[in-house]
């Protein structure tokens, strides 16, 4: 063989390797065990503040442009709108309680999650009555550019059944005779 040729071959089997090294996709570690047991713990942290009627720190597990979808009530938009809804739950009189995560899953990317779980929250009623709200909840989680999570999306209804409609009047009972 001349010179030239193994020269050659040389460096197209350089090229060739080079190549496909370059073309190879990295392997990202699968990181999804760890971020469950991150998301477990932040919604722990948050029934206990909420629990505890912080304002702030229930506050701080929302991003800027979360949406709060609470029961018998429109889409809360933002921080500002969550904060509100958040003080008029502190302020009825009774106001206690929590939630614990059922569910917990990360999507393979890592960077979406979601917690689904019941909640119970305790109040007292305007004749000084206990009264108990059960219900289940979805929380959708973001990880942030800081690598840390927040929550984006928050949906809650209760268990309890609907209220009954209001009585038609003998009124209209009348004018519907007729």
């Amino acid at each position: 063989m001349s010179r030239t040729f193994l020269i050659v071959t040389t460096c197209v089997l350089v090229a060739l390797s080079s190549l496909a090294s370059a073309c190879q996709t990295k392997t990202v570690a699968d990181t999804r065990a760890a971020d469950e047991s991150t998301l477990r713990s932040l919604d722990a942290a948050w029934s206990e503040a909420a629990g505890a009627k912080d304002i702030d720190k229930t506050i701080s597990f929302y991003s800027d442009d979360a949406l709060v979808m609470p029961s018998n009530s429109p889409v809360l938009k933002g921080k500002a709108a969550a904060r509100e809804m958040w003080k008029g739950m502190f302020s009825l009189p009774g106001f206690g309680g929590g939630w614990k995560a059922t569910k917990v899953e990360v999507a393979s990317s890592s960077d979406l999650g979601y917690v689904t779980g019941t909640y119970e929250i305790n109040e007292t009623d305007a004749s000084g009555k206990p009264k108990t709200d059960k219900g289940k909840y979805l929380e959708v989680w973001k990880k942030q550019a800081d690598g840390s999570w927040k929550c984006v999306a928050d949906i809650f209804n209760t268990d309890l059944p609907a209220a009954p409609a209001p009585a038609e009047t003998k009124a209209s009972q009348t004018k519907s005779a007729h």
